[in-house]
């Protein structure tokens, strides 16, 4: 699908990553619906001049929200939706208030489904569109300490598969992909001092939105970026046991830094 020209409503345009897209989707020639939850934030991203762009304060974990962004998507004409808002959060699972697991699910799985649910009958109406989900290489590497977020990006890439499926005869695309750990300041001071004893890679935001713009631009319909996550995610869809193995050995490293948190 050519970005140039198309209309895209973009959710989570405040956070780290969803403010550099906003800025290489407005640079490619796309028209941005952006929402958010801080209206200072949103109004301070920087775009293309000239571009056309429309900021919408939402709050997508509401009924509301929901429904004004679906309002504002087709007063738009958007004929693509970009999935990105998302939350973090590591921690072991039973030490884990389940007001932060219920919130994590929703944010990251049940608001997607559900804006894509709300927008679907317009979109299918459109010559041309597109569903986009931000997941995670967790989705298909489900990692200890992350397993309400692991069980939340791998809903939602479940979700794509199925959906892209359902769609297959229609003319709406629907698309996942699926960044490995990005550097933005939502990280908490736990997860970076994971990553540095682990020596994970964190990609910038800018190095991910461009791999985000490119398999748009490339008419992928799935995508891992990052290596060596990409060919780690293929063995644990086709021997889950070797993963078992080799994360077996850092597990002691996830749980001291999973309770200093």
């Amino acid at each position: 699908m050519q970005l140039n020209g198309a209309r895209i409503l973009l959710t989570g345009a405040t956070g780290g990553l969803g403010e550099v897209l906003a800025r290489q989707l407005s640079a490619a020639g796309a028209a941005l619906l952006l929402t958010g939850r801080n209206p200072d934030k949103l109004a301070a991203i920087p775009l293309t001049a000239g571009a056309e762009c429309v900021r919408l304060q939402a709050d997508l974990s509401t009924a509301d929200g929901i429904a004004a962004a679906a309002s504002a998507a087709r007063r738009f004409n958007a004929n693509m939706l970009i999935n990105n808002a998302g939350i973090g959060g590591f921690g072991l699972l039973e030490s884990q208030d389940w007001n932060e697991v219920e919130q994590i699910m929703a944010t990251n799985l049940v608001v997607p489904i559900r804006l894509t649910h709300a927008l679907l009958p317009w979109l299918k109406s459109q010559p041309e569109a597109a569903v986009v989900n931000i997941g995670s290489t967790f989705g298909s590497i489900p990692f200890a300490g992350f397993a309400a977020y692991s069980s939340a990006k791998a809903g939602l890439r479940g979700f794509s598969q199925a959906l892209r499926r359902e769609l297959a005869d229609s003319s709406v695309r629907v698309i996942h992909i699926a960044p490995r750990a990005i550097d933005t300041p939502l990280n908490s001071a736990a997860v970076n001092r994971l990553n540095a004893a682990l020596k994970n890679t964190s990609d910038s935001p800018a190095h991910v939105a461009a791999g985000i713009v490119r398999t748009l631009q490339n008419n992928a319909s799935e995508s891992h970026l990052g290596f060596p996550e990409r060919l780690f995610a293929w063995i644990n869809g086709v021997s889950p046991s070797l993963i078992d193995r080799g994360l077996s050995g850092k597990l002691a490293t996830i749980k001291h830094h999973a309770v200093k948190q």
